[in-house]
């Protein structure tokens, strides 16, 4: 089993590239969606605080790792032999998938200045958006905070998004197809 796991910093490009790999046929466990459904049970708004403090609770209580450990069944149950995982927010979480799937866990880090993530940011309009740079700078720190910077240092390979849609969902299936061996799901 191949789990191929995007990293990068809010509005990188993570879920972009997941969509083009769902494109491509490949199953997509999405780690913030633990995070939102954890909130919407403890009845909380989905908003940037309350996802950021939910998020901080769970690695407080279960551990740095907890979002990833809470995500392998959920890898395993797609019975896929490849699985993308978008949103590694920590090296802990790195270190979690690694133990669990050896050689087969490949980490990809996308890049993108803040300047544009943020103008990314406000076309979204996601409920747990940022609504300032300063916003994006706070929500970086509490990332970062997380082992986010170590989590993108042990990449395997990096995706800069600083340019058009097309360019990066052109790196995206370059990068993606180099993955796919046998051609499993790939539906391009």
């Amino acid at each position: 089993m191949k789990i191929i796991a995007f990293v990068g910093m809010p509005a990188s490009g993570k879920s972009e590239a997941s969509r083009i790999a769902a494109e491509m046929g490949i199953p997509v466990i999405i780690m913030g969606d633990v995070i939102r459904k954890e909130v919407l049970k403890r009845g909380l708004e989905p908003s940037d605080s309350n996802t950021g403090m939910v998020a901080n609770d769970l690695r407080k209580h279960e551990g740095m790792d907890a979002v990833a450990r809470r995500c392998i069944s959920q890898i395993r149950e797609t019975g896929s032999e490849l699985v993308v995982v978008d949103g590694v927010r920590g090296i802990a979480e790195v270190e979690c998938f690694r133990k669990e799937f050896g050689k087969g866990f490949i980490l990809i880090s996308i890049y993108a200045p803040i300047e544009v993530r943020f103008s990314r940011i406000q076309k979204r309009g996601r409920s747990d958006d940022m609504n300032s740079i300063e916003g994006l700078r706070q929500r970086d720190e509490r990332e970062l905070s997380w082992g986010m910077g170590e989590a993108i240092d042990a990449s395997n390979v990096e995706i800069e998004n600083n340019f058009t849609l097309e360019t990066f969902r052109k790196d995206v299936i370059e990068v993606l197809s180099n993955y796919l061996g046998s051609g499993k799901g790939n539906n391009l």
